[in-house]
């Protein structure tokens, strides 16, 4: 039971619901379109799902071994930092995570485009391979990406652009240019997410080596690019509204940003960066009932 423990406490489950984010808004796009299909929908899902695990058990083991997670850290112990999971087994995790994604990955695009559109099939499947190298990449290795300041590039392209454009290619085989706002409105506020952990960890990664964007801007300007993440997110989501001439009283999905921005007035005049740890949380989770909402809202009303 304690080894169960371990594995849940290095899948981070509380980063699940973001990463689905942009899966339930690109299928809400697709159902406007006129597309939907609940094995589709179901595979993505757990694809994401296990691409995310696969991420968060390779961050547990990159920033474990080369020290950023310590004493120093503050949030939730990791598992190789803590010492409740060995190097070793949590790199015969990740291989497995690996497995299983991939998986995952080949059986969603066979069932989404068939055995016969072997063009489309080997395009996800290498977007498939690359998200993992994404995840893993990010902090493991000799150069990691997340050590030189990119983590919030590839957040936006692979959890906002590929999540949002690619859940709503697999339905409907085709791309509108407006789809594109949304997507831009999720990857801000995932990449929103990723700021706030870097403005949270900033003494203890300036310390150990690990230049992300608020190291090397500073504490007081990453408050102002996460201004900006939160007020572009907005502006997207509200001109798509516009664009689609969606009347008010079915565009109650915009509620969801009331919570964004009471967050986002706690963390402008936040000066210490300890205090922002509950932040991520509410982030995450209003980002989550965003497209939630988004989804209902297609799905009942438009």
């Amino acid at each position: 039971m304690a080894n169960i423990r371990a594995w849940v406490q290095a899948a981070r489950l509380r980063t699940l619901p973001l990463s689905l984010s942009g899966i339930i808004v690109g299928t809400a796009l697709a159902i406007m379109d006129g597309f939907f299909d609940s094995t589709i929908f179901v595979l993505a899902m757990l694809t994401t799902v296990a691409f995310q695990i696969t991420s968060n058990f390779a961050n547990d083991y990159g920033d474990g071994v080369k020290g950023t997670d310590n004493e120093d850290r503050i949030g939730p112990a990791r598992a190789l930092q803590s010492g409740i999971l060995s190097r070793a087994s949590l790199k015969n995790g990740i291989i497995v995570s690996i497995i299983i994604s991939l998986l995952l990955a080949m059986w969603l695009v066979f069932e989404s485009f068939g055995i016969e559109n072997l063009k489309l099939i080997a395009l996800f499947i290498v977007l498939g391979i690359l998200s993992i190298w994404a995840a893993i990449r990010y902090t493991m290795g000799s150069n990691p990406y997340g050590y030189r300041g990119l983590g919030d590039v590839f957040v936006f392209l692979f959890f906002g652009l590929l999540g949002v454009l690619g859940s709503m290619y697999l339905f409907t085989k085709s791309l509108s240019w407006n789809a594109f706002l949304p997507a831009v409105a999720i990857g801000f506020l995932c990449v929103g997410v990723l700021n706030l952990n870097n403005l949270r960890d900033v003494v203890s990664d300036q310390k150990h080596g690990k230049r992300t964007l608020v190291v090397q801007m500073g504490f007081a300007n990453g408050k102002r690019y996460h201004f900006f993440l939160i007020v572009v997110a907005f502006a997207c989501f509200l001109s798509f509204t516009w664009i689609k001439n969606i009347q008010p009283q079915y565009a109650f999905y915009l509620l969801a940003f009331l919570p964004i921005f009471l967050h986002l007035k706690k963390v402008m005049s936040n000066k210490e960066p300890g205090q922002l740890d509950g932040e991520l949380k509410k982030l995450a989770l209003s980002t989550f009932l965003l497209s939630m909402l988004f989804l209902v809202a297609v799905k009942f009303f438009l």
